[in-house]
């Protein structure tokens, strides 16, 4: 499982956007949201740390290499819901 925390990801609109980002370079990929916290998990068979970063940066959020335990609480802010 690889996470990550996309504090400027806050709504479903980010999450459908995120979910097209991994499925595009692995269709095949479990994506997993905890909006509140800002967090996505993701299961990968093919895609990499670093590839499913990249997809999700072009997408135009910020992911960050989360740890095991989720972070602190989120920020506000993000793509359309500012």
């Amino acid at each position: 499982m690889i996470a990550f925390d996309i504090q400027d990801m806050t709504c479903g609109h980010c999450v459908a956007t995120i979910t097209r980002a991994v499925a595009a370079v692995d269709a095949g990929a479990a994506v997993r949201f905890d909006l509140p916290a800002h967090r996505v998990e993701i299961t990968s068979g093919t895609a990499s740390a670093d590839v499913l970063s990249q997809s999700i940066q072009d997408a135009g959020y910020t992911p960050v290499a989360a740890s095991a335990t989720p972070t602190a609480a989120p920020k506000k802010g993000g793509c359309c819901c500012g």
